[in-house]
């Protein structure tokens, strides 16, 4: 055997390394599954379709802690309180930290909540000074019965008022009007395409809207992280938190139609302490839904939550002890982040490989720098050797040659 055949063994030897299983991060192993704390309403909900299911890579937006169809907590943090909600999330919206969550990536149906979706498509787009016409077509598919601001066919008003008349109120006459405005050419349908390029842009991909109200449609979902992105994105916003705060808006009258005063629809605005707005949503598909911002020293909480019943407490009082439990935890508690619009690349920690104990990963991460150093420095010796065996046998060549 030749000593460079010698070498190339040896080399061949110290690159071996033992092959190490890679598990892909399914929803299944990037977090373990826990229910989420529970209470039976009295009254049964009645039977809905059930959502599509969450894509693996999806579901881990925001780290993979956020993986699951259960609960979400951080590690010794108290129990989270039981709720009627089938999904919610509580984040921190100054520093991004999601504090728990209950199936926070899990598509559900989000009533009038989506009307922070329209208000973040269109709130850049649109000047609050312009005054627009209402159309017969604004009005002509909403149930009478359902939340209105008040605008009649014929009648003008300024983008401002149907601001306060869609969050004050729930409008859906007004959230038709600026969809309609917003979306150019292509009318309210351009308006909701703008809300689902938002979505987008937001990294809210459980999101998908098909009208600018959150009145029910086919294949309209959401989700409680998604609701949380989009609840950063409007409180950024000095107006949108202006008219989400207003208790009290007069809509100047009409040439044949009288002025009329709204009123802030029941929120948990001086109900509980530090509340900076919030949008509450119903529909007997989505059940009641309720997205909330308080602050409090400093922090500035946001809850979501969907699918809650009227009973025992409802979406408010379900938020009141969601928001309690948050704000008793301590700063830096976190299970993962909401991500921003410029982010490109998600939480993706080492999943553990079935079977492996808590720490393992971390150790095979460790383990495997260590490899990859190991690996650099056997490369350079292997390289010094067969430099040395060529020069031994070049001098040995010269020293036969006459």
């Amino acid at each position: 055997m030749t000593s460079f055949r010698v070498a190339a063994i040896a080399l061949s030897a110290v690159l071996v390394v033992p092959a190490v299983a890679v598990v892909p991060p399914t929803r299944a192993t990037a977090a373990a599954y826990v229910p989420c704390p529970a209470v039976k309403p009295p009254v049964p909900p009645p039977a809905a379709p059930s959502p599509p299911p969450v894509d693996a890579v999806q579901g881990a937006v925001g780290g993979q802690s956020l993986a699951t169809a259960g609960l979400a907590i951080p590690a010794g943090a108290p129990m989270a309180p039981a709720v009627t909600a089938t999904s919610w999330l509580v984040a921190d919206l100054n520093s991004g930290e999601v504090l728990g969550g209950c199936g926070p990536h899990e598509h559900r149906t989000p009533a009038s909540v989506q009307k922070l979706l329209l208000a973040a498509a269109m709130m850049p787009r649109l000047d609050p000074a312009q005054m627009v016409e209402v159309t017969q077509a604004d009005l002509r598919d909403l149930d009478p019965a359902s939340s209105l601001m008040g605008v009649v066919a014929g009648g003008r008003y300024s983008i401002e008022s149907l601001w306060l008349g869609l969050l004050l109120k729930s409008g859906n006459d007004a959230a038709n009007v600026l969809a309609r405005v917003g979306g150019g050419a292509a009318g309210r349908q351009g308006g909701v395409q703008a809300m689902n390029d938002e979505a987008r842009r937001l990294h809210a991909n459980q999101t998908h809207a098909a009208t600018p109200s959150g009145l029910d449609g086919t294949g309209q979902y959401t989700s409680a992280y998604d609701l949380a992105l989009i609840t950063r994105a409007t409180f950024a916003r000095e107006d949108f938190r202006r008219y989400v705060a207003t208790r009290v808006a007069q809509i100047p009258a009409q040439p044949e139609n009288p002025g009329f005063e709204i009123t802030h629809d029941t929120t948990l605005l001086d109900r509980y302490p530090g509340t900076l707005g919030g949008k509450t949503g119903f529909t007997d598909l989505a059940r009641q839904t309720y997205v909330g911002v308080a602050e409090r020293n400093g922090r500035r909480l946001a809850v979501t939550l969907l699918g809650a019943e009227t009973a025992p407490l409802g979406s408010l009082g379900e938020a009141t002890a969601l928001l309690d439990w948050g704000f008793a935890l301590p700063p830096h508690a976190s299970i993962g982040h909401l991500v921003t619009p410029d982010e490109k690349k998600y939480d993706g920690p080492v999943v553990a490989v079935k079977g492996e104990r808590h720490g393992q990963a971390a150790e095979r991460s460790a383990f495997s720098s260590r490899t990859g150093l190991s690996l650099g420095a056997a490369l350079v010796l292997a390289v010094l050797v067969l430099a040395t065996l060529w020069r031994r046998k070049a001098a040995r060549r010269g020293a036969s040659r006459p």
